[in-house]
């Protein structure tokens, strides 16, 4: 096995990690538990798992079907702002939740089968730029954990972070010029350094050594800024420089409109 697929393999097996441990938060939920409100304004447990399934399901569709796809595109980019939402509400009331949770079961297995079938090389249309397999499995699994992030905190959990936020970061590093972009501004020419720390120690970094724009901070705090499951005030990353700074206040790791984010703690 080449090096490129080991890693592709890595991070497939980390999305199905992550698909497993939500569905553990929502597996022995009761019906009242599926209907308790998240952060996202207007969606419910339900909403976030029937979101994760219809976005499988397009996946799924960009992977083995592009002009399929293609029609799905052309459908969000007639109304970017109000489809996701639409797409959420449609598939939440549309099952039971029991239904639900073994649709979106099977929809990510079916998922995690075609990316790993899928030829070395492919490239797959996407709502951002085209994929590859890893990146379209990186991109699953950082929404994955955003929308179970989302989860958790409709239920009061604390989830412990895991080795896993590592692609996240990378993602959101790599989705630099693009949070600018989708603003309609001009990213900086220069390159960020950002220093991240893992819980347990480790640090992950991007960028030049001796770049004069910096971003350091906990790896869970930039994972939760470029999901946009926190506001900036209430995390604890650093910037120096004034385009990391402004960074800071615009950075995502998803495709489409950025969305309002989460308020300041005590502002909800």
């Amino acid at each position: 096995m080449s090096d490129a697929s080991a890693v592709t393999v890595a991070v497939l097996d980390d999305l199905r990690q992550e698909s497993d441990e939500l569905d553990l938060l929502v597996a022995g939920l009761n019906a009242e538990g599926w209907a308790l409100p998240t952060p996202a304004e207007r969606w419910t447990v339900a909403h976030q798992i029937a979101h994760l399934n219809w976005t499988d399901e397009v996946a799924l569709l960009a992977v083995t079907d592009p002009g399929a796809f293609a029609d799905e595109a052309g459908k969000a980019a007639a109304d970017p702002e109000t489809f996701v939402d639409e797409a959420a509400d449609e598939a939440a009331t549309a099952l039971p939740p029991e239904a639900l949770l073994v649709e979106w079961r099977e929809g990510r297995a079916r998922l995690q089968e075609a990316l790993r079938e899928a030829p070395a090389g492919a490239k797959f249309p996407w709502y951002g730029p085209p994929m590859s397999v890893a990146s379209m499995a990186t991109a699953r699994l950082m929404e994955t954990w955003a929308h179970g992030q989302d989860v958790a905190d409709a239920l009061g959990v604390a989830r412990k972070p895991s080795a896993r936020l590592r692609h996240i970061a990378r993602i959101g590093v790599r989705a630099r010029d693009y949070a600018y972009s989708v603003r309609g501004m001009q990213p900086p020419a220069e390159q960020f350094r950002v220093e991240l720390r893992a819980e347990d120690g480790t640090s992950s970094v991007y960028g030049p050594e001796g770049a004069p724009q910096r971003i350091t901070g906990p790896l869970l705090d930039f994972c939760l800024l470029v999901t946009r499951r926190a506001h900036r005030d209430d995390l604890a990353l650093e910037a120096v420089g004034p385009d990391a700074d402004r960074w800071l206040d615009i950075a995502q790791a998803f495709a489409g409109p950025p969305g309002k984010g989460r308020p300041r703690k005590g502002e909800r």
